[in-house]
Protein backbone atom coordinates (compact mmCIF):
# COMPACT_ATOMS: atom_id res chain seq x y z
CA UNK A 1 0.00 0.00 0.00
CA UNK A 2 1.30 3.37 -1.11
CA UNK A 3 1.95 5.74 2.03
CA UNK A 4 3.49 8.69 0.32
CA UNK A 5 0.24 10.61 1.07
CA UNK A 6 1.40 10.46 4.69
CA UNK A 7 4.27 13.25 4.06
CA UNK A 8 2.04 15.29 2.57
CA UNK A 9 1.09 18.34 3.97
CA UNK A 10 -2.56 19.01 2.14
CA UNK A 11 -3.68 15.39 3.75
CA UNK A 12 -2.89 16.68 7.20
CA UNK A 13 -4.06 20.27 6.43
CA UNK A 14 -7.47 18.65 4.90
CA UNK A 15 -7.45 16.47 8.02
CA UNK A 16 -6.95 19.25 11.04
CA UNK A 17 -9.91 21.28 8.88
CA UNK A 18 -11.94 17.81 9.03
CA UNK A 19 -11.65 17.25 12.34
CA UNK A 20 -12.11 20.93 13.19
CA UNK A 21 -15.35 20.88 11.52
CA UNK A 22 -16.32 17.51 13.35
CA UNK A 23 -15.86 19.32 17.00
CA UNK A 24 -17.30 22.38 16.13
CA UNK A 25 -20.58 21.04 14.75
CA UNK A 26 -20.29 17.92 17.25
CA UNK A 27 -21.60 20.41 19.93
CA UNK A 28 -25.06 20.17 18.41
CA UNK A 29 -24.62 16.35 18.57
CA UNK A 30 -23.45 16.90 22.09
CA UNK A 31 -26.35 18.27 23.21
CA UNK A 32 -28.80 15.69 21.28
CA UNK A 33 -27.44 12.72 22.70
CA UNK A 34 -27.24 13.86 26.20
CA UNK A 35 -30.87 14.82 26.31
CA UNK A 36 -31.81 11.45 24.70
CA UNK A 37 -29.90 9.61 27.54
CA UNK A 38 -30.47 11.93 30.33
CA UNK A 39 -33.39 9.66 31.43
CA UNK A 40 -31.28 6.17 31.25
CA UNK A 41 -29.82 4.23 34.28
CA UNK A 42 -26.27 5.43 34.70
CA UNK A 43 -25.16 1.78 34.05
CA UNK A 44 -26.68 2.23 30.61
CA UNK A 45 -26.00 5.92 30.27
CA UNK A 46 -22.22 5.17 28.85
CA UNK A 47 -23.74 2.89 26.32
CA UNK A 48 -26.20 4.79 24.94
CA UNK A 49 -23.82 7.29 24.46
CA UNK A 50 -21.39 5.41 22.58
CA UNK A 51 -23.63 3.18 20.66
CA UNK A 52 -25.39 6.15 19.32
CA UNK A 53 -22.53 7.87 18.84
CA UNK A 54 -21.06 4.54 16.79
CA UNK A 55 -24.31 4.32 14.82
CA UNK A 56 -24.84 8.18 14.16
CA UNK A 57 -21.41 8.49 13.15
CA UNK A 58 -21.35 5.27 10.49
CA UNK A 59 -24.65 6.72 8.62
CA UNK A 60 -22.72 10.49 8.42
CA UNK A 61 -19.94 8.46 6.79
CA UNK A 62 -22.17 7.40 4.20
CA UNK A 63 -24.17 10.57 4.08
CA UNK A 64 -20.73 12.21 3.07
CA UNK A 65 -20.15 9.77 0.21
CA UNK A 66 -23.44 11.03 -0.86
CA UNK A 67 -23.60 14.54 -0.15
CA UNK A 68 -23.73 16.41 -3.28
CA UNK A 69 -27.08 13.86 -4.29
CA UNK A 70 -28.96 14.36 -1.14
CA UNK A 71 -28.70 18.06 -0.82
CA UNK A 72 -30.32 18.58 -4.17
CA UNK A 73 -33.39 16.15 -3.35
CA UNK A 74 -36.46 18.07 -3.06
CA UNK A 75 -38.35 18.06 0.19
CA UNK A 76 -35.58 16.05 1.93
CA UNK A 77 -34.86 19.01 4.44
CA UNK A 78 -38.76 20.02 4.80
CA UNK A 79 -39.26 16.42 6.13
CA UNK A 80 -35.96 16.82 8.04
CA UNK A 81 -36.87 19.75 9.71
CA UNK A 82 -40.43 17.86 10.77
CA UNK A 83 -38.33 15.66 12.49
CA UNK A 84 -36.11 17.81 14.73
CA UNK A 85 -39.00 20.13 15.35
CA UNK A 86 -40.89 16.38 16.69
CA UNK A 87 -38.20 15.42 18.40
CA UNK A 88 -37.58 18.99 20.26
CA UNK A 89 -40.95 19.22 21.04
CA UNK A 90 -40.40 15.56 22.90
CA UNK A 91 -38.04 16.89 24.71
CA UNK A 92 -39.35 20.20 26.18
CA UNK A 93 -42.71 17.89 26.71
CA UNK A 94 -41.23 14.27 27.36
CA UNK A 95 -44.50 11.62 28.14
CA UNK A 96 -43.77 10.90 31.36
CA UNK A 97 -46.80 8.50 31.98
CA UNK A 98 -45.91 5.66 30.29
CA UNK A 99 -41.94 5.47 31.53
CA UNK A 100 -42.48 3.11 34.60
CA UNK A 101 -44.04 0.37 32.04
CA UNK A 102 -40.65 0.83 29.98
CA UNK A 103 -38.01 -1.80 30.12
CA UNK A 104 -34.54 -0.37 30.65
CA UNK A 105 -33.26 -2.28 27.18
CA UNK A 106 -35.66 -0.84 25.53
CA UNK A 107 -35.86 2.80 26.88
CA UNK A 108 -31.48 2.23 25.65
CA UNK A 109 -33.18 1.30 21.97
CA UNK A 110 -35.49 4.20 22.04
CA UNK A 111 -32.29 6.71 22.66
CA UNK A 112 -29.85 5.34 20.18
CA UNK A 113 -32.56 5.56 17.56
CA UNK A 114 -33.20 9.08 18.90
CA UNK A 115 -29.08 9.96 18.61
CA UNK A 116 -29.50 8.46 15.19
CA UNK A 117 -32.89 9.92 13.59
CA UNK A 118 -31.48 13.40 14.85
CA UNK A 119 -27.57 13.74 13.74
CA UNK A 120 -28.95 11.95 10.25
CA UNK A 121 -31.34 14.82 10.09
CA UNK A 122 -28.72 17.46 11.32
CA UNK A 123 -25.88 16.17 9.40
CA UNK A 124 -27.90 16.90 5.93
CA UNK A 125 -26.32 20.56 5.74
CA UNK A 126 -22.86 19.44 8.05
CA UNK A 127 -21.62 16.83 5.58
CA UNK A 128 -21.02 19.59 2.84
CA UNK A 129 -18.51 21.27 4.90
CA UNK A 130 -16.62 17.79 5.81
CA UNK A 131 -16.86 17.14 2.07
CA UNK A 132 -15.18 19.97 0.82
CA UNK A 133 -12.49 19.94 2.97
CA UNK A 134 -12.02 16.32 2.08
CA UNK A 135 -11.76 17.80 -1.59
CA UNK A 136 -9.26 20.18 -1.05
CA UNK A 137 -6.94 17.69 -0.83
CA UNK A 138 -7.46 15.53 -4.10
CA UNK A 139 -7.11 11.85 -3.43
CA UNK A 140 -7.68 9.61 -0.06
CA UNK A 141 -11.28 11.25 0.07
CA UNK A 142 -13.25 8.55 2.43
CA UNK A 143 -10.07 8.02 4.48
CA UNK A 144 -9.84 11.62 5.70
CA UNK A 145 -13.25 11.85 6.27
CA UNK A 146 -13.14 8.36 8.48
CA UNK A 147 -9.54 9.28 10.19
CA UNK A 148 -11.83 12.79 10.78
CA UNK A 149 -14.51 11.47 12.45
CA UNK A 150 -12.64 8.99 14.34
CA UNK A 151 -10.80 11.47 16.14
CA UNK A 152 -13.79 13.68 17.12
CA UNK A 153 -15.77 11.09 18.82
CA UNK A 154 -13.89 10.97 21.86
CA UNK A 155 -14.61 14.69 21.73
CA UNK A 156 -18.61 14.37 21.46
CA UNK A 157 -18.60 11.38 23.79
CA UNK A 158 -17.11 13.36 26.49
CA UNK A 159 -18.90 15.86 25.55
CA UNK A 160 -22.31 14.66 25.81
CA UNK A 161 -21.68 13.33 29.81
CA UNK A 162 -20.76 17.33 30.57
CA UNK A 163 -24.15 18.69 29.70
CA UNK A 164 -25.86 15.22 31.13
CA UNK A 165 -24.26 16.33 34.10
CA UNK A 166 -25.32 20.03 33.81
CA UNK A 167 -29.10 19.16 32.87
CA UNK A 168 -29.45 17.50 36.23
CA UNK A 169 -27.61 20.60 37.74
CA UNK A 170 -29.70 22.85 35.60
CA UNK A 171 -33.34 21.61 33.97
CA UNK A 172 -33.72 24.45 31.64
CA UNK A 173 -31.03 23.24 29.81
CA UNK A 174 -33.37 20.51 28.66
CA UNK A 175 -36.00 23.37 27.64
CA UNK A 176 -33.02 25.06 25.74
CA UNK A 177 -31.84 21.37 23.57
CA UNK A 178 -35.42 21.37 22.09
CA UNK A 179 -35.20 24.90 21.31
CA UNK A 180 -31.48 24.31 19.47
CA UNK A 181 -33.45 21.51 17.41
CA UNK A 182 -36.29 24.05 16.17
CA UNK A 183 -33.60 26.54 15.70
CA UNK A 184 -31.47 23.99 13.59
CA UNK A 185 -34.56 22.87 11.62
CA UNK A 186 -35.94 26.36 10.57
CA UNK A 187 -32.51 26.75 8.83
CA UNK A 188 -32.96 23.54 7.25
CA UNK A 189 -36.65 24.47 6.07
CA UNK A 190 -36.43 27.45 4.18
CA UNK A 191 -32.95 26.26 2.57
CA UNK A 192 -34.78 23.09 1.33
CA UNK A 193 -33.75 22.61 -3.18
CA UNK A 194 -38.04 23.76 -3.39
CA UNK A 195 -38.10 27.15 -2.15
CA UNK A 196 -34.53 27.83 -3.58
CA UNK A 197 -33.85 26.48 -6.89
CA UNK A 198 -35.39 29.12 -9.35
CA UNK A 199 -34.89 26.27 -12.09
CA UNK A 200 -36.74 23.38 -11.15
CA UNK A 201 -40.08 23.31 -8.61
CA UNK A 202 -41.51 26.49 -10.33
CA UNK A 203 -44.93 26.21 -8.45
CA UNK A 204 -43.13 26.48 -5.19
CA UNK A 205 -42.76 30.23 -3.92
CA UNK A 206 -39.65 30.46 -3.85
CA UNK A 207 -37.24 31.99 -0.99
CA UNK A 208 -33.97 32.66 -2.27
CA UNK A 209 -31.43 31.51 -5.08
CA UNK A 210 -28.80 28.70 -5.40
CA UNK A 211 -25.29 29.48 -6.46
CA UNK A 212 -22.63 28.01 -8.54
CA UNK A 213 -22.14 24.98 -6.08
CA UNK A 214 -25.72 24.61 -5.87
CA UNK A 215 -25.83 26.07 -1.71
CA UNK A 216 -28.49 27.96 -1.12
CA UNK A 217 -28.70 31.51 -0.97
CA UNK A 218 -31.32 33.72 1.27
CA UNK A 219 -31.56 36.92 2.80
CA UNK A 220 -29.86 37.55 6.18
CA UNK A 221 -33.16 38.46 7.79
CA UNK A 222 -35.15 35.36 6.56
CA UNK A 223 -32.17 32.96 7.83
CA UNK A 224 -32.28 34.48 11.15
CA UNK A 225 -35.97 34.88 11.03
CA UNK A 226 -36.43 31.30 10.53
CA UNK A 227 -33.97 29.93 12.82
CA UNK A 228 -35.55 32.12 15.65
CA UNK A 229 -39.10 31.05 14.36
CA UNK A 230 -38.11 27.65 14.55
CA UNK A 231 -36.97 27.86 18.53
CA UNK A 232 -39.84 29.26 19.26
CA UNK A 233 -42.32 27.05 17.82
CA UNK A 234 -40.97 23.72 19.03
CA UNK A 235 -40.89 25.88 22.70
CA UNK A 236 -44.78 26.84 22.23
CA UNK A 237 -45.83 23.63 21.32
CA UNK A 238 -43.95 21.90 23.40
CA UNK A 239 -44.89 23.87 26.60
CA UNK A 240 -48.58 23.75 25.47
CA UNK A 241 -48.55 20.10 25.55
CA UNK A 242 -46.87 19.49 29.07
CA UNK A 243 -49.26 21.94 29.99
CA UNK A 244 -52.22 19.99 28.70
CA UNK A 245 -50.67 16.59 30.13
CA UNK A 246 -50.76 18.53 33.31
CA UNK A 247 -53.79 19.17 33.56
CA UNK A 248 -55.39 15.69 32.08
CA UNK A 249 -52.96 14.45 34.71
CA UNK A 250 -54.42 16.14 37.84
CA UNK A 251 -58.08 15.57 36.23
CA UNK A 252 -57.42 11.75 36.95
CA UNK A 253 -56.08 12.44 40.18
CA UNK A 254 -59.01 14.79 41.44
CA UNK A 255 -61.51 11.93 40.38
Amino acid sequence: MDLDFLTHAPFWIALGQIIIIDILLGGDNAVVIALACRKLPPEQRRKGIIYGTAGAIVLRVILIAFAMVLLALPFLKVVGAILLVWIGIKLVAPDEESHDNIQGSDKLLAAIKTIIVADLVMSVDNVIAIAGAAQSSGEHQMLLIILGLLISIPIIVWGSQLVIKLMERYPVIIVAGGMLLGWIAGGMLVTDPVFVNTEKWTWMPKLGTTDEKGMAVISTSLYWAAHVGGALLVLALGKWIASKKTAELSAEKSH
